[in-house]
């Protein structure tokens, strides 16, 4: 990971501490969830299907005491395809350049063999902090409370300090940003003050649109889409003026998006333009089409076209 270029070195506290905060898990645990309500805005997409996250993102919280740059990382799991293979050596990528790691689980369940597969990539990766965050502790039946949890801080590296957490709820989230400010270095602030995500606006509005996909389509279409913006451009009149392709990988998907008479499509861009114009705090055209690229998923050349990479 390169550091940034900004290095502020003004006007700080002499304890002041900062760092990149790898977050780390198995697909579905919350890592999105508990990132975007950590910094108090939505900068990376979220669904209840696997595998949302595809790459890495950035979030920057700045407070006075510190400043917290969390890596939301796609979820760990055994890949399939070109595209699950980038998204795991992504997030496998984040592990060594951190300061500090969040291991991120679904307590409500006991460790499944990926989590199991994490714990052990992380002690071989790192020797930094390691935070383990069970999540969604209020699905988790209160019988059940000390089995899980023991055999989830077991499998911690070094049986790491823990944290109970609700990241849809914010549920000691306060507890556990206290916790990794403790544990990052001393040093300067590496983005400006009002910097929250390195993803440009473009970018967002991209994973903007793939979060209406997820949402309203189901089986194997989710998977198989990717969203490529093409023109970003504020118009005379005021309005953003934003077209985008949805790629997909077969003739029968494209035909699901499009849906009846264009009305699944129409739902898809209603749904974004929400999204996008709360984002950009305006009002957008949002013009949508859909296209096939055949198998894209395994197919390295169009995985880096369509914009993810693992370097």
């Amino acid at each position: 990971m390169s550091q940034p270029l900004f290095v502020d070195l003004d006007s700080l506290p002499p304890d002041h501490r900062s760092g990149f905060v790898a977050v780390i898990g198995r697909p579905n645990v919350g890592k999105s969830t508990l990132v975007n309500r950590l910094l108090g805005q939505k900068i990376a997409i979220v669904s209840p299907k696997p595998q949302t996250t595809r790459t890495r993102i950035l979030g920057i919280l700045t407070r006075e005491d510190a400043q917290i740059v969390l890596i939301d990382t796609p979820g760990l799991y055994p890949a399939t395809h070109k595209l699950g293979e980038v998204m795991v050596a992504t997030a496998s990528r984040a592990i060594p350049d951190a300061d500090v790691v969040l291991f991120v689980v679904d307590v409500s369940v006991l460790p499944t063999d990926e989590d199991r597969a994490i714990a052990e990539m992380i002690r071989d990766k790192t020797e930094k902090p390691l935070l383990l965050v069970m999540n969604k502790m209020d699905c988790l039946p209160a019988e059940q409370v000390q089995q899980h949890s023991t055999a989830y801080w077991e499998l911690a590296p070094g049986h790491a300090a823990w944290m109970m957490t609700v990241a849809t709820d914010g549920v000691n989230l306060d507890k556990l940003l206290d916790a990794i400010i403790e544990q990052l270095p001393q040093g300067p602030r590496y983005y400006p003050h009002s910097q929250v995500t390195d993803q440009t606006e473009r970018e967002i509005a991209a994973e903007l649109i793939r979060e209406q996909v997820l949402r309203f389509t189901h089986e194997e279409v989710p998977h198989s889409v990717a969203v490529v913006v093409n023109e970003f451009k504020e118009r005379e009149n005021g309005v953003l003026y934003i077209a985008a392709d949805i790629h997909v990988e077969r003739d029968s998907q494209k035909g699901i998006i499009i849906g009846k008479e264009g009305k699944m499509l129409k739902r898809i861009g209603a749904g974004a333009r929400k999204e996008i114009e709360r984002m950009v705090g305006g009002r957008i055209y949002l013009d949508l089409w859909v296209k096939v690229s055949k198998n894209w998923r395994r197919n390295e050349n169009l995985i880096r076209w369509l914009g993810y990479r693992s370097d």
